[in-house]
């Protein structure tokens, strides 16, 4: 009996051991394993490990579909592809807001509103005050390229032009003018065309559009690639929609000249998202076509409140420096569904940058 009961003993201690040597192991493993420890209500301590990362996106060159050129490279290729179903890139290629976008430099995160029209919310106010803004020229340009020629002092029948006044577009390297032009179904053809005439290094950007283009276009540098005021997640589609600011930096252009855009309802928040990163300073003359409809795309609120909200848009892009010159009044009568006799459903607005330096 005398020699079970120390058996007995010797092994209670070494069950005993055992276990203190199981305890010290966890809690090493908890100081050395990365990540972060957590502990739950019941006291049970558990660590989570994290992954990075480490995807990074493949750099080639940009591939060319115009006839005509040389095999100069203008930077890294988008996620463009050279097939594809041209309806996947229509309007509704903007995702919801509720989607998982990486969002990145948040310069500011809203725009200021301005005071109410009439002193209170009245949408018959705010509408006056916006398409009186937007048609009342704020510098006017005595000479201006448009889509048939150079016009003197008269260009109100023009759908867009560009302002000359004391600067000329340069027609010889090594700096030409740089141009993008965003539109579907190359509806800016005759933009695109009178742009590369003049001798600029135009990119023009239509996701609806297989890469055969007509023979007017051939000197400009296509991409199906279409402009977004969030940054997307890398391979959601072969074409991903992208921020100007990344555009920009793709292609290896610390300013552009001109931008040219009708983006079909998308204008308000692109225009707040140049607005806040600081990228509208890096563009000389501004394009835009605006779409009065309905609200626009992830532009919310009643109605006074829509018109509100695009109102301090463009007094935002005043205030850094952006003088309206030309006004062209579309087609429709509709405002937000309402018919109105005195005003247009879309209007292309044109703006010159007097602080480009």
């Amino acid at each position: 009996m005398g020699s079970g009961r120390r058996m007995h003993c010797a092994i209670v201690r070494a069950c005993l051991l055992i276990l203190i040597l199981f305890l010290t192991l966890q809690v090493f493993v908890g100081i050395l394993a990365p990540g972060t420890p957590r502990f739950s209500e019941d006291g049970v301590v558990f660590t989570i490990i994290s992954i990075e990362n480490s995807w990074k996106p493949k750099e080639s060159p940009i591939a060319q579909s115009g006839t005509g050129q040389d095999t100069k490279t203008w930077g890294p290729e988008f996620l463009e592809g050279e097939h594809g179903d041209a309806a996947e890139y229509l309007p509704h290629l903007y995702q919801d807001e509720n989607e998982n976008m990486t969002r990145t430099e948040e310069v500011s995160n809203h725009i200021e509103l301005q005071p109410w029209a009439g002193g209170q919310p009245s949408f018959k106010a705010e509408v006056d005050r916006f398409l009186a803004y937007i048609t009342t020229p704020q510098v006017h340009c005595n000479k201006a390229l448009t889509a048939g020629e150079v016009r003197e002092k008269q260009v109100a029948a023009s759908t867009w032009a560009i302002c000359l006044e004391a600067w000329f577009l340069p027609r010889v390297p090594p700096k030409p003018c740089v141009v993008y032009s965003f539109s579907m179904d190359q509806k800016d053809g005759l933009f695109v065309s009178r742009m590369a005439a003049e001798g600029c290094e135009v990119h023009h950007f239509d996701p609806s559009s297989p890469s055969a283009h007509s023979q007017q276009e051939s000197h400009a540098h296509h991409h199906r690639t279409w402009l977004d005021w969030r940054e997307q997640k890398p391979g959601r589609r072969k074409n991903n929609p992208m921020k100007l600011k990344t555009i920009m930096q793709f292609l290896g252009h610390k300013k552009v000249e001109y931008v040219q855009a009708d983006l079909e309802s998308a204008e308000w928040k692109v225009l707040e998202n140049v607005l806040l990163d600081g990228t509208i300073s890096l563009i000389y003359q501004l394009i835009l076509t605006v779409h009065l409809g309905w609200a626009g795309f992830e532009v919310a609120g009643a109605e006074e409140e829509v018109i509100r909200f695009w109102y301090s848009l463009l007094w935002k892009l005043q205030s850094v420096g952006f003088q309206l010159h030309h006004s062209f009044r579309g087609s429709g009568q509709t405002v937000l569904r309402h018919s109105l006799t005195n005003a247009s459903s879309t209007y292309t607005l044109c703006w010159v940058n007097t602080r480009w330096s």
